[in-house]
């Protein structure tokens, strides 16, 4: 189809990702720094102290994007630069790096897209509890503030949160990602005071009189159950709450789903008031999709989403146990499976290519939540085992693979789904946090060494494509 010519065509990034110079100009010490100095946590061993190099880099990186036609460049603010130090005091610093970024993307035309969290939590703040803790949310808000009051009126948008369920989920259940938790009791309660921090933000940015559109981007899949078994359909109502309905029902019906506590067993200590917050009405949602969810009893976690010491023995493994009071049994039926039908497409991450679950995803909260906002599909992508040749890389699957993306997009979009404009993951290959540099994202190639950029084949489609729908 051709999309409206006012459609936002852009690509995706994340500070921690791509940036480096994480000890310079006062940046303060994150979750992941920390998580990645501790040996097995990270598939390779390396950390983000260079990465992408584009602390340095960004005037090359911002000429890139401008290359490529896009009109649009979402980022995220690392809040240990903001604020490196418990006192709370702001790095100046760390505020005019993001100030340069954004007026360098509105001088090259690129709306720039906003996020305040993409995982990086000062470690200070974890050592007072982090998420789990309530203090969290208020120290959230202060910073939420202070990059709002500095930046919000030059940014196309701010989003809130990134991918809230990865953060609870990977961060506190299965404990792979930092801060490294596993208690299901904790991710719940983490998933609960992300959203609370969300509201209260959201409506301190308002008193603010920040008039850039604020939201929150979650990352959704259709879940399906793998068998008509009623093991099997139980497993996917479970996935279902925990990665979708908990955020879709807190921010547009103002409470959780009614069989949230017994299918995950574990249920969110709530204080008055807090649901009414978490609802407060937003002005878009942003949705990172990649792959859809095979409910299964008889599943397994994915070894890339174990340990190091766990990866041999994944027969064996056992999901953990809560050390909370409340209860909550043993996990066995919420995990990650690697089952998926005969022939299916997968990519370098062991993830199913399935388009339709774009459409899917679109077209349920279209259908559940008359009240949500416009969406854009804030991240989409896949990685694959590039190869440099001869100074190109070829890479078909991802081109296709974003043409699936792109064309499950536009019928949804037929279909009355209000999207208003699509980035794709990533913009360059990048630290893919408990992977390291092992997995390739990007639509641009990085030579590590030397940091020399590449456009990748599906690059140079993307730029023909986009430049079609001018």
């Amino acid at each position: 189809m051709n999309f409206p010519r006012d459609f936002l065509w852009g690509a995706a990034t994340a500070a921690f990702q791509i940036e480096g110079a994480n000890t310079e100009d006062g940046r303060g010490e994150s979750i992941w720094d920390r998580f990645c100095r501790t040996e097995g946590n990270i598939a390779d061993g390396s950390d983000g102290s260079q990465a992408c190099d584009h602390y340095h880099r960004w005037p090359d990186d911002l000429d890139l994007a401008k290359w490529l036609n896009l009109n649009a460049w979402r980022f995220s603010v690392a809040w240990p630069r903001i604020q490196p130090t418990a006192d709370g005091k702001i790095n100046q610093k760390g505020l005019d790096f993001y100030s340069r970024l954004v007026d360098g993307m509105l001088e090259r035309g690129l709306a720039p897209y906003m996020t305040l969290y993409h995982w990086d939590l000062p470690q200070y703040l974890q050592d007072k509890g982090g998420w789990e803790s309530r203090e969290t949310v208020d120290r959230f808000v202060e910073y939420a503030t202070i990059v709002g009051r500095a930046l919000g009126d030059r940014v196309a948008s701010i989003a809130t949160f990134n991918e809230p369920f990865v953060t609870a989920y990977l961060g506190h259940w299965m404990g792979v990602h930092a801060p490294g938790i596993q208690n299901p009791a904790t991710s719940v309660q983490v998933t609960h005071h992300q959203l609370l921090s969300h509201g209260r933000a959201v409506q301190a940015l308002r008193q603010e009189g920040v008039k850039a559109p604020l939201g929150i981007v979650l990352n959704l899949a259709p879940v399906h159950p793998a068998s008509d078994r009623s093991q099997d359909i139980r497993a996917s109502d479970r996935h279902d709450v925990a990665q979708n309905r908990l955020y879709l029902d807190g921010l547009f019906l103002g409470k959780y789903p009614e069989r949230c506590t017994e299918l995950l067993g574990v249920e969110p200590k709530i204080t008055e008031g807090d649901m009414e917050v978490i609802s407060t009405p937003i002005d878009f949602l942003g949705v990172n999709y990649y792959r859809r969810a095979i409910g299964s009893a008889d599943g397994v976690p994915s070894p890339h989403f174990l340990r190091k010491e766990n990866r041999e023995d994944l027969a064996q493994r056992q999901a953990p146990q809560s050390s909370s009071t409340n209860g909550a049994a043993q996990d066995k039926e919420f995990k990650r499976t690697v089952e998926l039908p005969p022939g299916a497409q997968i990519t370098a991450m062991g993830w199913e290519v399935y388009h339709e679950g774009l459409r899917e995803c679109l077209e349920d909260i279209k259908r559940r939540y008359a009240n949500a906002p416009p969406i854009y599909i804030t991240e989409s992508g896949a990685a694959f085992d590039d190869e440099m040749v001869d100074g190109r890389v070829d890479d078909p699957r991802r081109t296709a693979y974003l043409q699936g993306q792109i064309a499950a997009l536009g019928r949804a979009m037929s279909n009355g789904v209000d999207v208003r404009g699509y980035f794709v993951w990533s913009l360059l290959d990048n630290f893919e946090w408990a992977l390291g540099y092992s997995k390739r994202f990007g639509i641009t190639h990085i030579d590590y060494a030397t940091q020399q950029r590449t456009p990748k084949e599906s690059a140079l489609w993307y730029r023909h494509f986009v430049g079609t729908q001018r």
